[in-house]
């Protein structure tokens, strides 16, 4: 299980570091691609696989389905670390997290997320005072 919150900055090349936790648990390689929120999301290859199979039991013949598979794999791509912890995140990822300097890297279950400082901040702020609701609305029916 992921989980966590790192703060590392990435460079101009793209290269952002990941912590050691998360590099042992995500393996040599893993592959990152565009996730919601406008974070970018990180699978190891086995969870990558569990969730390649669920969405090829979308319907092709739903645009909205085609909509999120277009954009979900084009963005796609297989990440190694260099000997420094690194990894280099493509231009066109970065643009779409809006990765400036100072980033959040934080473990969600099954996946990495890295976020810009600022978004992140954001969504946490937007969040915080809805947490309650949303807790409740989630676990209406299920007890803890």
């Amino acid at each position: 299980m992921l989980m966590g919150e790192f703060h590392h900055n990435i460079d101009d090349k793209g290269r952002l570091v990941i912590p050691t936790k998360y590099r042992e648990e995500m393996g040599e390689s893993f592959v990152i691609t565009r996730g919601l929120e406008k974070c970018l999301y990180a699978y190891s290859h086995t969870e990558w696989n569990k969730l390649v199979e669920k969405l090829n039991e979308l319907p092709f013949n739903r645009k909205d389905a085609r909509t999120f598979i277009r954009t979900f794999f084009s963005g796609a791509t297989v990440c190694e670390f260099d000997k420094n912890g690194r990894i280099n995140i493509t231009s066109p990822l970065v643009s779409y997290a809006g990765l400036s300097k100072e980033c959040v890297i934080i473990g969600v279950n099954d996946r990495l997320e890295i976020w810009d400082e600022k978004t992140f901040n954001s969504f946490l702020d937007e969040n915080s005072e809805n947490m309650e609701e949303i807790a409740e609305n989630l676990f209406e029916n299920v007890s803890l």
